[in-house]
């Protein structure tokens, strides 16, 4: 088993709950962890034998690109995809974090965490 981080990932999107939220959008950051048997990739240095971490970028960046009220959903949605486009992922951690959210506060940023394993 192996890991395959691919963080920081930063795109300008439109979720939110209010409605100056999705008119004005806001600084978000991703950050995205699978799990997968990466033994026969590096026994074959072959891109075929493993998780490409410019498609989980990709995934990722069409998903904000979808407005959603909570960030919950918008990190549901990209784990589905991931699941349903690379059937060597077993686990999956997706961290979507709102920069600077409109909270009435000094607060750096939020951040939803979801974790899900494949379905046998």
């Amino acid at each position: 088993m192996g890991i395959i981080k691919v963080e920081n990932i930063r795109v300008y999107a439109y979720h939110g709950c209010l409605k100056e939220e999705t008119a004005i959008g806001s600084d978000y950051r991703i950050d995205l962890k699978v799990k997968a048997d990466l033994q026969k990739s590096a026994n074959s240095d072959a891109l075929s034998d493993t998780v490409d971490y410019v498609f989980l970028n990709k995934v990722v960046i069409e998903e904000m690109a979808t407005p959603s009220a909570l960030l919950e959903h918008v990190a549901k949605r990209i784990l589905d995809r991931i699941f349903a486009e690379d059937k060597l992922v077993t686990v999956a951690t997706v961290a979507v974090s709102k920069i600077n959210p409109p909270i009435g506060g000094d607060v750096e940023m939020v951040t939803i965490e979801l974790t899900e394993k494949r379905k046998s």
